[in-house]
């Protein structure tokens, strides 16, 4: 790598142009970026073919090229050279400037040997001026020129370093150097007074700007081993030569090694423009550059590092455990390697583009910072979620479970965030603490409500399963202590479930307002479960007062059906069923929350019952229903208003008359059927008038057998055709009917003689279940209940199978109207009774029907 740094590199051309990139590459491969301010610099000016290259070459190790001597003396070195020495420390660079007086330049050499020489003195530490020794003390000497061109460049300096010029003088005679160096000093003295300068150095000794150094070389062609051995001694001059009391001088303002290239390439440009060259404006510029340069560069290597791209990676799909150690851990590495580096530019500078740097760098890590936030802020609401589970499942109070969940969310989170944040970066996460706050605040509510809404929903259904089955059964069992039942089961219930409520409540640590509202409203939720239920049993009142009426009149007080025999009083009876179903009315007329008694059922009892609403002479002015509201009951209660009682108690009355006159019937055709047998003189006269036929049929018993055998089959076909109950619609339609019945009944019964006598020739054993017939056994007909009272119906339902033709229905009369034909048809008469209500009783057949049907 020596040998490499060691070859030279035109830093600039001979037209003046900057050599950028081959200066790059120089000193990239001679290591200089990398010296810090530990390197010093060496220029060499002097007359053209004056051994310049070759002093160097000899002195530091270099390769610059050298003039061959037998090829004449001409130009050897072109605009300006760099190189590193070799084998010196610290780091030592070296320029080789163009010789100046050569004839290839002509007029144009004054120019550029001025630009030269003041772009040495600017970047140089040392500048060596290579002189003839014959050329001390001569007035016209080939060095004077030179000196007053150095001189002069110096002016255009502003607050210039010290730059030790040392005089190497060539081809030292036997003069001692004791001698010559006075004389060269004079000179030189002599050079700088004449020098014009600013009204500033006037005065200005030369020692302010300058360190002379002398020192004499024999002759390199002559005495070529004393040369070197003399050069070896000078080289040593060079070691250390930055440190104290070194052979460098004056070290302020000297530029980095990374920015030494920048530096000299903004010099040149500089004094290419012909301005005056200011140092320190120059370094501090150099300094921006180069410290924007190191800063970006920095913050590229942070953006690439490995580290922070898996820290963020992992930060975006949850919290990354450690997330603010290692995050000012790779924060804290680039930093330092920015200060590493920008360390020997200018303080200010360096300051001011590390602030830029750090703040860069903190805009850049800060979205993963945020990102951390956000998930430790979901943690911490999903810690709160659980934990507040877990706690209520417990048992504790809501608001204490709320309170201590949330101490222990909050600090968890806030030790995330302490975790989190970076010692570079002052971030604030107060904010995000406040959103975490909100969320928790908005969770507790959601819960808080939507428990608060649990429990008022399942004392709500404890209420309602207390109070609706109760209230409709004593609904269905009206009476004058139905309100009051009511009321004593709504207080039992409510003083059981309110103060459990309230006592679970208690948890919630709610105002006393609040509470009692809630409280109260649930209070009101019971009294609209017994209202609204009264309401629905309201609506139906009519169909319940059927109902009631229809239970009254049709069943005895051991609820036991009636049967019509002709005995009960109907009309009692009647009046018992209608003063049931009106005070049924009476209690679904109103609302009744309070004990204050009321005269609606007496009302009702003295205008519907005692009296007749249909009287003509009743007016509108004294009815005392005409009226929409009842006395002393509030209208919001009011369920069914006196007018609409009237209304329906008319309705009630004509579906239930029909009802009692099919038991007034009913009693009246019992009546008939029971006396069928004529008056005690009928049968007097009888005897009386029929003594000599009664006679001939004793005298005859075959006449006697024939007669019996044609009474029994004509008994049996009246019972079998129900004569009385087809004649009670009429004459001529019982005619009409019982012929239309006559000869299928006939055909009925002959059938069935003709099977009995079948069974009893073919199987002997079948005598005994002939006798004992089974009712499943569709084949097997049970015995004809030849009874009055059994209805035509279950004869017909008896016998339909074996039946050719089927037999007329019988007709019922029709119900007054549609919506009363469940009830009416409940109660119409006995027989329906003993069908729709209870099994049908077994009625005995009388002592003829048994005869008739063992002849058959």
């Amino acid at each position: 790598m020596e040998e490499a740094a060691a070859e030279a590199v035109q830093l600039i051309d001979g037209e003046g142009e900057f050599a950028g990139d081959s200066a790059e590459r120089f000193m990239a491969t001679a290591g200089v970026a990398g010296c810090g301010l530990s390197y010093a610099v060496v220029s060499i000016m002097g007359p053209q073919s004056s051994g310049k290259s070759t002093l160097l070459n000899q002195l530091f190790g270099t390769k610059f090229r050298e003039m061959d001597a037998f090829r004449g003396r001409s130009q050897t070195t072109k605009g300006i050279w760099i190189a590193r020495c070799v084998g010196v420390e610290p780091c030592t660079v070296v320029l080789d400037l163009e010789g100046t007086d050569g004839r290839e330049r002509g007029e144009d050499d004054t120019a550029f040997e001025k630009q030269s020489s003041l772009f040495a003195l600017a970047i140089s530490d040392i500048v060596l001026i290579n002189m003839w020794c014959h050329d001390i003390g001569r007035e016209q000497a080939a060095n004077k020129p030179l000196l007053k061109t150095v001189f002069q460049v110096m002016m255009r300096l502003f607050s210039p370093r010290k730059t030790t010029l040392l005089f190497v003088i060539r081809d030292k005679t036997r003069t001692p150097l004791e001698h010559l160096e006075p004389v060269l000093r004079e000179d030189i003295q002599k050079i700088w007074n004449s020098v014009a300068k600013p009204e500033a150095h006037k005065d200005t000794p030369i020692s302010e700007f300058f360190n002379v150094e002398v020192t004499a070389l024999p002759s390199f062609e002559e005495k070529e081993e004393q040369f070197r051995e003399q050069v070896q001694q000078l080289r040593k001059r060079f070691a250390n030569s930055i440190a104290p009391g070194g052979l460098a001088g004056d070290r302020r303002g000297v530029v980095p090694a990374s920015g030494f290239l920048f530096s000299s390439q903004q010099i040149w440009k500089v004094i290419r423009e012909n301005k005056d060259l200011d140092l320190p404006a120059h370094k501090v510029m150099v300094a921006t550059v180069r410290c924007d340069e190191i800063a970006h560069e920095k913050f590229s290597c942070l953006t690439s590092d490995a580290e922070w791209m898996d820290l963020e990676s992992a930060v975006q799909s949850g919290p990354a455990p450690g997330f603010g150690k290692k995050l000012g851990y790779i924060v804290d590495v680039h930093m330092k390697e920015y200060d590493k580096e920008a360390i020997y530019f200018d303080e200010a500078v360096r300051t001011a583009k590390r602030q830029l740097l750090k703040s860069r760098v903190l805009n850049h890590v800060q979205p993963a910072f945020q990102k951390m936030l956000a998930h430790l802020r979901t943690k911490a609401l999903e810690k709160y979620k659980t934990g507040l589970n877990l706690t209520l499942g417990s048992g504790k109070g809501f608001a204490a479970s709320v309170r201590e969940t949330t101490e222990s969310s909050l600090n968890e989170f806030d030790q995330g965030c302490a975790d989190a944040v970076i010692k570079q970066a002052d971030w604030d996460y107060s904010k995000i603490l406040e959103k975490v706050r909100r969320d928790i605040e908005d969770h507790t509510l959601s819960v808080r409500e939507g428990k608060l809404s649990e429990l008022t929903n399942h004392a709500k259904e404890k209420l309602r399963k207390a109070l609706a089955e109760p209230v409709e059964s004593l609904f269905d069992a009206a009476g004058h202590s139905t309100w009051a039942s009511i009321r004593n089961l709504f207080k039992r219930e409510t003083e059981t479930i309110l103060p459990e409520f309230r006592k679970t409540l208690s948890g919630f640590e709610m105002e006393s307002a609040s509470s009692e509202g809630t409280v109260s409203n649930l209070r009101d939720y019971a009294r609209s479960i017994v209202e609204n239920k009264a309401k629905e049993e309201a609506g139906n009142v009519l169909i319940h007062m059927k109902e009631r009426f229809t239970t009254v009149f049709s069943h005895d007080k051991d609820s036991i059906p009636r049967v019509w025999t002709g005995k009960e009083d109907v009309r009692a009876i009647a009046k018992d069923a209608r003063s049931a179903a009106l005070q049924l009315l009476s209690v679904m007329a109103a609302i009744r929350w309070d004990e204050k008694p009321d005269r609606i059922e007496n009302i009702l009892t003295s205008t519907l019952l005692d009296g007749s609403v249909t009287s003509k002479a009743a007016n509108a002015s004294g009815d005392p229903l005409a009226s929409t509201t009842w006395e002393d009951v509030p209208p919001k209660y009011t369920l069914i208003t006196p007018s609409q009682c009237k209304s329906l108690w008319k309705q009630f009355k004509s579906e239930t008359e029909f009802t009692i006159t099919q038991a007034v019937s009913t009693q009246q055709a019992h009546k008939r059927g029971n006396g069928r047998l004529p008056p005690p003189w009928a049968m007097v006269a009888i005897a009386v008038l029929g003594f000599n036929e009664i006679m001939v049929l004793l005298r005859n018993p075959i006449y006697m057998f024939l007669l019996f055998v044609g009474y029994l089959l004509v008994k049996a076909l009246a019972v079998q055709l129900d004569i009385h109950r087809e004649f009670q619609n009429g004459v001529v339609p019982g005619i009409i009917s019982v012929s239309a019945k006559l000869v299928p009944t006939l055909q009925n019964l002959l059938n069935k003689v003709a099977t009995d006598q079948q069974q009893h020739g073919n199987h002997h054993h079948q005598e005994a279940a002939a006798e004992a017939p089974q009712p499943q056994q569709q084949q097997q007909l049970p015995p004809l209940l030849l009874s009055p009272r059994s209805p035509m119906s279950e004869l017909q339902r008896q016998h339909m199978p074996f039946s050719r033709v089927p037999l007329s229905p019988v007709r019922k009369a029709a119900p007054p109207s549609s919506s009363s034909s469940t009830s009416s048809s409940t109660v119409s008469s006995p027989r329906n009774i003993s069908e729709d209500q209870k099994p049908s009783p077994t009625v005995e057949p009388d002592n003829e029907s048994n005869s008739a049907y063992s002849i058959v």
